[in-house]
């Protein structure tokens, strides 16, 4: 099928107006970075802290604990997604690092990877060549099959899955590297990017299919143990093992949770089609609670980013203002709240 329908800024912004909200902040998406992480170790060290000094007291706060980092856990993933358009610096080596291991690494994806992956989304929106199609195209579900789905996300079965097929693909690509095998394949694999928008069938849980991928995926597993290793080493030095069994117990839930419900309501149930870019997603309003778990850092605002795709995550509220200035806003899918998605694509 052919690519989607771009729109057009030049017809839509005033110069002045387009300028202005593409300008790339040489700080301001390395302070998202570091906000993620201080937000991540405040709430891991301070629930600790509960736990020590009181057992009622550690054990109320534990869920809140979870639930808090797992939303700077998307956090860190929503960042590396900025990182995969050049969006998050302007100098493309402190863009790279930033989102391939201060961001990417710690929820287990590659850039790079994900980069090719990720664009080619945007170019087929919604079509048969998305490969985040399969996100999307099952809804809507029954309200008991979306229960079973989240069920599985906050006991830790999305983890295990997405994690055993990751590395049993990351052990392939390790005995090839060790061996020395050469690709057997021109076609790069991307499958090693696909953690950020993982659900079900499509992510480090689809096989690898051929020697470079499980390359790629050996690599960026071996990245993500870094990172954890890193990360219990510093709790062990400070706070013992709580500070890691909160981000570890996160990352196996309340991060699988919030990715889900991100992911349905970016694509789930539009009118997506190739005629009008207005379309291809939807943008969902959120309040603090939702800001704090399943849509940080303006990722909320997914119309504009597939409307605009050069228009850095800070500046989409104000291209959300701009086009409804512009009288957009009727062409557009918005909903009031993630409540509000999840009754949309969810029946009975």
């Amino acid at each position: 099928m052919p690519a989607v329908k771009a729109a057009r800024p030049k017809d839509i912004f005033a110069p002045d107006d387009w300028a202005r909200i593409t300008r790339l902040s040489p700080w301001r998406g390395i302070w998202l970075v570091a906000h993620a992480w201080l937000v991540t170790l405040c709430a891991a060290g301070a629930c600790a802290l509960l736990w020590r000094w009181h057992f009622a007291a550690g054990l109320a706060a534990t869920p809140f604990a979870i639930a808090i980092i797992g939303g700077r856990q998307l956090g860190l993933a929503i960042l590396m997604h900025e990182a995969a358009h050049g969006l998050l610096h302007p100098n493309r080596r402190i863009n790279n690092f930033f989102g391939q291991w201060l961001s990417g690494a710690a929820t287990g994806s590659d850039l790079h990877a994900y980069r090719a992956y990720h664009l080619t989304h945007h170019r087929f929106t919604q079509q048969a060549e998305d490969p985040d199609l399969s996100l999307s195209a099952p809804f809507p579900v029954s309200k008991a099959s979306l229960k079973r789905k989240m069920i599985r996300d906050l006991t830790g079965q999305t983890f295990f899955k997405q994690r055993s097929h990751q590395f049993a693909a990351a052990w392939t690509g390790l005995k090839a590297i060790m061996a020395g095998a050469s690709a057997n394949s021109g076609k790069r694999d991307t499958s090693a990017g696909r953690t950020f928008n993982l659900q079900s069938r499509s992510g480090v849980d689809a096989p690898t299919a051929n020697i470079d991928g499980a390359k790629i995926t050996a690599k960026t597993a071996g990245r993500f143990l870094l990172i954890q290793i890193l990360l219990l080493t510093l709790s062990l030095v400070t706070l013992g093992w709580m500070p890691f069994l909160l981000w570890l117990t996160a990352l196996a839930t309340s991060f699988q949770l919030f990715l889900r419900i991100r992911n349905i309501a970016e694509h789930a149930c539009t009118a997506t089609g190739s005629d009008d870019p207005f379309t291809h997603a939807r943008t969902t309003y959120a309040g603090w609670l939702a800001r704090a778990s399943v849509a940080p850092y303006w990722v909320n605002y997914h119309s504009e980013h597939h409307l605009f795709m050069g228009v850095p995550c800070y500046n989409l509220p104000a291209a959300h203002a701009l086009l409804r200035k512009g009288g957009y806003h009727g062409r557009m899918t918005i909903a009031p709240d993630y409540q509000h998605v999840l009754k949309q694509v969810s029946l009975g």
